[in-house]
């Protein structure tokens, strides 16, 4: 389905899986996994506050008025492009790059969240790997960071796994409790030298103008 609104257009394949524009008709079909729970034991992967922690029906309604304030927020100074995983057509997380002054400084970072049941199949680095690929090639970054809770072993070992290389460390609060907090960066050269020729990128010409970059 072609959107009047360019960012909901984007895709980024690849041979696994696709990124796709968050489009309301994707974010509904991905209600039922955000219903059931994306994050219910320890160590508790996201920082505060975050409606995937809250109750029912408050969670899905949180969930859905952050990403429609999110997509409404575009702007040269800020932007975030929320993307819905499909895997073999269905949808089994979420993919977000986000810019802050990007025209000036090229620097992104992301998030993502995957449904428990698809989790240990190599698949969080492939979305981070698409991700990036966008990023980079697509938009024309110098620069990635991520962050992640020190105990976060997977979303680690993904930025270890792509070359990013550790940068320091801070403090953030997850329900309430602090916790440390494992900074990582990518630059374009570490991600050059490790670049795949078998990503495809759509709809993102048309997005560069919304996006302040034209």
């Amino acid at each position: 389905m072609s959107h009047t609104y360019p960012p909901l257009n984007i895709e980024v394949r690849t041979p696994r899986l696709t990124l796709a524009g968050a489009s309301d008709e994707l974010l509904e079909r991905l209600v039922p996994t955000v219903r059931a729970g994306v994050a219910e034991t320890a160590p508790w992967p996201f920082d505060d506050p975050i409606s995937l922690y809250a109750d029912n029906p408050d969670r899905e309604w949180r969930w859905l008025r952050g990403i429609w304030a999110g997509r409404a927020r575009v702007d040269p100074s800020f932007w975030r492009l929320y993307f819905v995983v499909l895997l073999d057509g269905e949808p089994v997380g979420m993919q977000d790059l986000i810019g802050t002054d990007f025209a000036k400084f090229g620097t992104v970072s992301s998030f993502s969240w995957l449904a428990p049941g698809q989790r240990g199949r190599g698949l969080g680095k492939e979305m981070r790997t698409a991700v990036l690929h966008l990023a980079f090639a697509g938009l024309g970054a110098r620069e990635a960071s991520s962050d992640a809770f020190a105990d976060n072993d997977a979303s680690n070992r993904v930025s270890r796994a792509l070359g990013y290389e550790k940068n320091g460390t801070t403090w953030d609060t997850r329900r309430g409790e602090v916790g440390l907090i494992q900074c990582w960066r990518l630059t374009r050269d570490a991600w050059d030298r490790a670049r795949r020729d078998d990503i495809e990128l759509a709809g993102v010409q048309e997005c560069l103008p919304v996006l302040g970059l034209v």
